[in-house]
């Protein structure tokens, strides 16, 4: 079936400077643990150009700048530089900041990034087990800890989504949050992270899946398909996509891609065409919200149409 070029709104992408702004990830020597193995390949600048380069032949219309591990110590740094960048190349077009929802500051640092009337929402990684069954329920820094919510809690005072990055496993807790605190929309990154494709794993993963999209307040981002040491493959990630939209419905996925971090494992076209094809014989509109509609409800994006 031929499609046609669809605009994109891309609801997950990174830029950063290296020569001038402090990512420990990607400047210290000490290279961190990371899902994708060796990102020694990361550790340059990535800036508009670069992603327009990588993006070329496709109709990106608009991007959601997701917050790339900044200098915790000056979180709204990373959105006072996005500004400037803005103003000189038009990218992003809006973006989800770093708030560490469980420091001493958290309401004062949320205060200054809902100021930018750029940002949509926030992101803060919360800690997480490494497996499901060494969950502990309350860990400091988790979903479930006090000092955490009572941060998350003042979302909702600024108008702020929470897009949250973390393995299926804790999607319970995810669904709880949703729940306690309905008014703020909770965007699950990277597809929840399903590395374990063993049939078990992803049954596991799909049960999960379907406990959080039980609450209406919760999306889900498909993008970091990725797996360690293997190139994005269409035929791999296919039965992944369509199950996460058959359990979160069309109209609450949308596509993204991860740019930079997923060129580890694909190139813009290669990631962009392979989700094209997967739901190529999807009728156009549904189509539409998962490239277009969807980011631009859940962000709040003005004039994205192409």
């Amino acid at each position: 079936m031929e499609m046609e070029t669809p605009a994109i709104v891309d609801a997950h992408q990174h830029f950063w400077d290296l020569g001038r702004n402090y990512h420990p990830w990607l400047v210290d020597a000490e290279m961190i643990p990371f899902r994708y193995g060796d990102y020694a390949a990361l550790r340059r600048n990535y800036l508009p150009a670069d992603y327009r380069r990588d993006t070329a032949g496709h109709r990106v219309v608009a991007t959601v700048h997701i917050e790339a591990e900044w200098d915790p110590g000056d979180p709204v740094g990373e959105t006072r530089w996005l500004a400037a960048l803005r103003e000189q190349t038009g990218f992003p077009t809006v973006a989800v900041a770093q708030t560490r929802l469980d420091a001493a500051d958290a309401g004062d640092i949320l205060a200054a990034q809902a100021a930018f009337d750029f940002v949509r929402g926030i992101r803060h990684k919360p800690a997480t087990a490494p497996s499901p069954e060494s969950i502990v329920i309350g860990a400091p820094g988790s979903m479930g800890d006090r000092r955490w919510r009572e941060g998350y809690a003042m979302l909702a005072r600024y108008g702020l989504s929470f897009d949250l990055q973390t393995p299926w496993w804790h999607l319970a807790e995810a669904a709880a949050l949703a729940r306690d605190f309905p008014g703020t929309p909770i965007i699950v990154n990277h597809t929840a992270l399903p590395a374990d494709r063993s049939a078990e794993g992803l049954a596991a993963w799909r049960s999960a899946l379907a406990l959080a999209a039980r609450e209406p307040n919760v999306a889900l981002k498909i993008s970091g398909l990725g797996q360690r040491g293997e190139r994005w493959q269409r035929e791999a990630n296919a039965p992944i996509v369509r199950d996460a939209i058959a359990i979160f419905g069309a109209e609450r996925c949308m596509f993204a891609s991860n740019y930079p971090v997923d060129s580890l494992v694909g190139s813009f076209d290669t990631i962009y065409a392979g989700f094209m094809a997967i739901v190529a014989d999807m009728p156009p509109a549904l189509r539409r919200r998962l490239f277009h509609d969807n980011a631009v409800r859940i962000y709040r994006i003005p004039d994205a149409v192409a």
